[in-house]
């Protein structure tokens, strides 16, 4: 992506290796007593694709999300990312590790300003210690120069300038999905993962945020997974979709493949003229 003055920006200056988003699940299985919320569930992301998962309601797709982000641990199978394995660490690891996620229920600081909110999220990126942060150091002074840089970045292109000053929870439900979705940015992840980040927004907003994560894969080559319910905006944007039915995997492809697929339309895209 580019800055406002034509220049390549932080985010399309990272190196190869940073962006870098190798997801593998295989045969992964999750219960909740006698519950089977996934069942063998298999599926690969690689760098730079944009990939939906989808479902009826209860069909494990926040479930699968949760295993990846480090909220659930799963009773059986393995997950890899980037070659390293990731079935049991816990959330904060993974993000360190460069999987970002935005929640399906707005999960910011209400009382804080937009623009606090998305500093906490530059805290695994902080390197310098108690001492220099007390000082204000050339280091600390030269570190907390690209935090803002990175900030203002994610700010320009998610086109909040005007509200970077105000406190989160005095905004529309639609500007904090935003805001949200800034603070995910902010970890500069390597995956992100979008927990339906359409959920409650009006026509507009929506039409927003589609823009924002199509310039987001197409701009940034940023590797994304995405739950949502709106199957309008899924196969417009997706480019490969995963489908789970009561925490099976019922098939896998491009969206006219899912569109077409006899055992989806059943399960949940209903009559294929509605689709």
């Amino acid at each position: 992506m580019k800055s406002q003055r034509g220049q390549p920006g932080i985010f399309s200056l990272r190196k190869p290796e940073n962006a870098t988003a190798e997801l593998g699940i295989s045969n992964l299985s999750l219960r909740f007593g006698g519950v089977r919320a996934l069942n063998n569930i298999d599926l690969e992301v690689h760098t730079g694709e944009f990939v939906a998962v989808i479902g009826p309601n209860g069909a494990g797709k926040t479930s699968l999300l949760n295993c990846v982000t480090g909220f659930y641990r799963p009773q059986k199978g393995r997950m890899h990312f980037n070659d390293r394995d990731i079935t049991h660490l816990p959330p904060h690891e993974l993000v360190k590790i460069g999987i970002g996620r935005t929640f399906q229920n707005i999960e910011l600081f209400p009382g804080m300003t937009v623009l606090s909110n998305m500093l906490l999220a530059r805290h695994i990126h902080c390197h310098y210690g108690l001492g220099h942060a007390a000082l204000f150091t050339a280091a600390a002074r030269k570190e907390e120069i690209r935090h803002r840089l990175v900030l203002e970045e994610v700010i320009d292109f998610l086109e909040m300038q005007a509200i970077r000053k105000k406190i989160v929870g005095s905004l529309p439900y639609g500007l904090m999905k935003r805001v949200e979705l800034g603070r995910a940015l902010a970890l500069e992840p390597k995956l992100l993962v979008l927990d339906e980040p359409f959920a409650g927004m009006n026509l507009e907003e929506k039409e927003d945020m589609v823009r924002f994560l199509i310039e987001l894969n197409e701009a940034w080559g940023q590797t994304m997974i995405l739950v949502e319910h709106d199957m309008s905006i899924v196969m417009s944007i997706a480019q490969r979709i995963m489908v789970l039915n009561f925490g099976e995997k019922l098939t896998e492809g491009t969206p006219e493949e899912v569109r077409n697929h006899p055992e989806v339309i059943k399960a949940y895209l209903g009559d294929a003229e509605t689709v």
